[in-house]
């Protein structure tokens, strides 16, 4: 042990005369926690390459094929979908929306999906090169995520209801309503998470949208920003413009919702002893163990290890905010992108960029 966390112990044995053993006990795990989110901050840019012809507006979303590191997607406020061949570095093809385009994704290796802020939907063929309007919503889709175990396209939109359609017919979609307002969702297996305003988390069954399974309140106290699902499919992880995580598990049984927990990151201190909070704006999972990278408003990007609640490691600055990550299916590889948000004031406003990055077993897996 190090001789801080040394002296940590120290000051917690000599508080035993004064307090509560399971008091000290957490109070020494919660500082040795924090103490080890400073560990490993990684300056090396020499692992990650740029992609040429990025978007020239606010990057929305990027998402890896679903069984190959070779194809990159990404969704923009310049109107535009593409696709990246990350191998190469080369932009192998575009479509574009009549507004700007706030979430894509895949639906196999030949196929995506992609809302705009106009509330329509689109997909794309990529062996014809050619691109339809599917359908719609009242308002703004927010959200697009596709669920192979219902062989269906989710869509999310601030008209509060979420529309799931079936890629295997030409039937109009089936349509429900939601408490709220759609601003971010995950799929874990045959169940959809939707976090929507006013906080809260709302859990279907895909095989029965008919009724929610649960409704939560979010136990982060500001608005919800993103919410990702664990690989293992035992739970979530939801973050907040606040510069709060929480770890959350779908089990609503008392013994399980104990291991429920919620950390601070994402916050930079200033030499005027100022600490600035700074919005989480995405989150994405390593599909082989289960660890999480997040990415905020600071232009960072720090890897968790969520069951045993720490920090593995934080990657270099970036020149401006974070506003879309994604591993690839092996993990080897995550996609960050770039770009201003227009949540903060910023004189000069760096270019926006998807940068590749390589990955170790250092970096991301559990110690």
């Amino acid at each position: 042990m190090t001789s801080r966390g040394g002296n940590l112990c120290n000051r917690a044995l000599s508080r035993l005369v004064d307090c509560d053993l399971f008091e000290v006990y957490v109070n020494i795990i919660l500082e040795l926690f924090f103490i080890s989110n400073i560990i490993m901050t990684l300056s090396d840019t020499s692992n990650e390459f740029k992609l040429d012809d990025v978007p020239t507006d606010l990057i929305s979303s990027v998402r890896f094929g679903p069984s190959s590191n070779q194809f990159l997607l990404s969704s923009s406020w310049d109107h535009t979908v593409r696709l990246f061949d990350v191998s190469n570095n080369t932009s192998r093809m575009k479509y574009d929306h009549d507004s700007p385009v706030l979430d894509c994704c895949f639906q196999d290796q030949l196929h995506c999906w992609s809302g705009d802020l106009r509330g329509q939907l689109k997909t794309m063929d990529f062996n014809c090169n050619e691109s339809k309007i599917v359908g719609a919503h009242e308002a703004a889709i927010r959200c697009v995520e596709y669920c192979p175990d219902i062989h269906a396209v989710i869509s999310g939109s601030w008209d509060q209801t979420v529309k799931l359609w079936d890629i295997r017919t030409c039937e109009p979609p089936s349509t429900y309503r939601v408490p709220d307002k759609v601003y971010t969702m995950a799929v874990c297996g045959d169940r959809l998470i939707i976090g929507s305003a006013g906080r809260r988390i709302v859990i279907y069954d895909l095989r029965n949208m008919s009724f929610a399974q649960q409704v939560r309140e979010s136990s982060l106290k500001y608005q919800t920003r993103c919410i990702r699902s664990f690989p293992n499919k035992q739970g979530y992880v939801v973050s907040s413009i606040e510069g709060r995580v929480a770890v959350e598990y779908l089990d609503p049984s008392p013994d399980i919702q104990k291991k429920k927990y919620a950390f601070k990151c994402h916050r930079i201190k200033e030499d005027n002893g100022v600490e600035y909070i700074y919005p989480i704006n995405c989150i994405a999972f390593h599909n082989g163990y289960n660890t999480f990278a997040t990415g905020g408003s600071d232009g960072h990007v720090n890897v968790w290890d969520g069951f045993n609640k720490k920090r593995l490691c934080q990657f270099h600055r970036y020149p401006t905010h974070i506003s879309a990550l994604a591993f690839s299916p092996d993990g080897s590889l995550i996609a960050v992108a770039s770009s201003f948000i227009y949540d903060s004031d910023q004189k000069d406003i760096p270019p926006d960029s998807i940068s590749i990055r390589t990955v170790t077993d250092q970096e991301t897996k559990p110690k």
